[in-house]
């Protein structure tokens, strides 16, 4: 059983108005052709799909997407996009869930793998993207850094957005490597709506160590997706690790 915490049907059903931004095709442009390049002819597999946000629109540029989900909410919204034939989606955890073939490239964007909550769970699923690799195949992650530079002494609480529909701040458990997501949203009506999920948040060089115990080597890190270089600034990272030929 994974820790991961479950997305409900109310979550689901308005997440894609609450991303359009980061589905805009502005944002997920470079996205795409990054993780593209990377599948080149073969197959890609996406860990924690959700709505389809990446993978619907990967698939429509011509890469064959296999998903895996643990919502069957989410991935019910992702069903009235792509049917199971153009994209199969398999409900189940990225752990330890296991979907027919091999891939050129599994990938796990938008800070997911923090969802486990558990070194050891996010040392499996590293296992996992290294079970369903082929020989020279790809696994890439997308993880933002943890905000600590901006903790002063005594001070548990990070914002990330303060705007007019959203009040955001991250509060940190240093010891135990835990941090949680704290949201305030503006409704339509005018009301605030408060939401939180808990996450591990893990550095750079803890995931490279968790690559090497599955068998991948790291083969670049950078930025953002248009490959800018990543710097000890840089408030998140993109990293390819590669599994031996």
């Amino acid at each position: 059983m994974t820790s991961s915490e479950l997305w409900t049907r109310e979550t689901a059903d308005r997440y894609d108005a609450e991303e359009a931004e980061a589905s805009s095709a502005a944002v997920l442009g470079p996205t795409l052709a990054f993780l593209a390049e990377l599948a080149g002819d073969g197959r890609a597999l996406e860990f924690a799909i959700g709505t389809g946000r990446v993978g619907v629109p990967l698939r429509e540029r011509g890469v064959p997407v296999v998903g895996i989900e643990l919502s069957e909410h989410m991935a019910a919204v992702l069903r009235r996009k792509a049917d199971e034939e153009t994209l199969p989606v398999t409900v189940g955890d990225m752990a330890t869930t296991v979907v027919p073939g091999e891939f050129s490239l599994v990938y796990l964007v938008y800070n997911t793998i923090t969802n486990l909550l558990t070194q050891d769970e996010q040392v499996e699923c590293f296992r996992n993207a290294a079970r369903h690799l082929e020989p020279g195949g790809r696994f890439v992650i997308e993880l933002g850094v943890p905000r600590l530079r901006f903790l002063p002494p005594g001070q548990v609480a990070v914002p990330f957005d303060v705007s007019e529909q959203h009040l955001g701040f991250d509060t940190f458990d240093l010891l135990e490597q835990m941090l949680v997501s704290h949201h305030f949203t503006r409704d339509d009506d005018g009301r605030y709506r408060r939401e939180n999920s808990r996450h591990r948040y893990a550095w750079p060089a803890e995931l490279d160590l968790m690559a090497r115990i599955a068998g991948l080597e790291l083969e670049r890190r950078v930025a953002d997706w248009d490959g800018a270089p990543f710097t000890q600034d840089s408030a998140k990272h993109i990293s390819v690790w590669r599994k031996p030929a």
